[in-house]
């Protein structure tokens, strides 16, 4: 196997064939404008999308070799805990890196994404799971490279920039981020494999580098809020995005390969997150009239709102806001919606063990498949 050490170009990229990448840039940012239209149009999209953001975090987790579902993560919160140490770990890596997600939305209301906001969300990604000593929050000072595990640097398949010249690309790369460019979802696909190719921290790039990704669309306009994410669309075409990248540490040329092949993934990302974003919604009206009529309460609304937060839960953990309803009240109201079928019973309670709860219907439409 033959050790491909960095040969990196600052940006921008000069090589770019923009002739031959028009079609597929009209064709993203359509998509794209058609998924904002959804979205700015959602009464409560922080509410409404918040099962999209868990997803998120299970798929960019999965391609870095996670084995927990997103079930296995709603489980986990309403107090199922996993058997296995390893499923553990899976899952606070998945919540570590929704709560990035949540940090870098709040934080980007107050400052720009900066280099500082990076290491900033790197702590958050590493906190308390595996790779914790790497580093957490801080650019790299040693040597990392890629490659199958326990290879060697000279088994690598690819060498990032070393040390000395780490902050000179980060400063490159920042500058470019914040450029005007002709088209920023060219822009974008540059800057997420710039960021792969610089590799800056020991561990959690993959993530790292995804992450960015809703964050240049909602601070560059295209989204008026940062909840689209690509890590469906890498999941499922896993083998050819890291070939794409790994491409990019040769030949210059490659690069029209790579943005052809993100501009494609945001187009049709968009185009399934618009359908997906309309079920819900339609989802959400439908069951807000029902609930209504079911429960002829106050809480019935409130009570549907938490369901969307989190879909599997016990009465006892269900994100309500006070004033709350009394608990005899909470459950008189969750056994009208059980008797519904509008929730299923996950877990039947005994002794000081809670009932759990699952809000199947949009666990199955998030997950586009039947898993609950």
């Amino acid at each position: 196997m033959t050790t491909r050490t960095a040969t990196l170009r600052k940006l921008p990229i000069e090589s770019v064939n923009w002739e031959s990448l028009i079609p597929a840039i009209g064709r993203a940012n359509r998509a794209l404008a058609r998924y904002e239209g959804i979205v700015s149009a959602l009464p409560n999209p922080g509410l409404l999308l918040s099962p999209l953001t868990t997803r998120e975090a299970v798929l960019s987790s999965k391609i870095e070799g996670t084995q927990a579902s997103m079930s296995d993560v709603l489980r986990s919160e309403a107090g199922m805990e996993p058997d296995r140490e390893s499923r553990k770990q899976d899952i606070q890596e998945i919540q570590n890196y929704r709560r990035a997600l949540q940090e870098a939305e709040r934080t980007m209301k107050k400052k720009p994404f900066g280099l500082n906001m990076l290491r900033q969300l790197h702590a958050v990604l590493m906190k308390s799971v595996r790779g914790q000593h790497s580093a957490a929050g801080e650019f790299r000072r040693i040597q990392n490279w890629i490659g199958p595990p326990g290879a060697t640097m000279e088994q690598a398949t690819y060498v990032p920039p070393g040390p000395d010249r780490l902050m000179e690309y980060l400063d490159n790369w920042e500058k470019y981020y914040h450029s005007d460019r002709p088209d920023p979802l060219v822009q974008l696909a540059v800057v997420h494999a710039q960021f792969e190719l610089i590799h800056p921290f020991l561990d959690g790039n993959g993530r790292m580098g995804r992450l960015v990704i809703p964050l240049f669309l909602a601070e560059k306009g295209l989204l008026s809020t940062p909840m689209f994410y690509l890590s469906e669309w890498f999941e499922s075409h896993r083998d050819e995005y890291y070939k794409r990248l790994q491409s990019l540490s040769g030949d210059e040329l490659s690069w029209n390969g790579w943005i052809d092949y993100f501009l494609n993934a945001v187009e049709g990302q968009a185009t399934k997150n618009v359908a997906t974003a309309q079920k819900i919604l339609a989802l959400y009206e439908n069951l807000k009239g029902r609930i209504l009529e079911l429960t002829r309460s106050q809480w019935g609304v409130p009570i549907l709102d938490a369901m969307f937060k989190r879909p599997v839960f016990t009465s006892s953990s269900l994100p309500l806001s006070a004033p709350k309803p009394t608990r005899a009240g909470l459950a008189n109201i969750l056994r009208a919606l059980k008797d519904a079928r509008m929730i299923e019973v996950m877990h039947e309670g005994s002794g000081r063990r809670p009932t759990v709860f699952a809000f199947a219907e949009l666990i199955n439409l998030t997950e586009g498949r039947k898993v609950l």
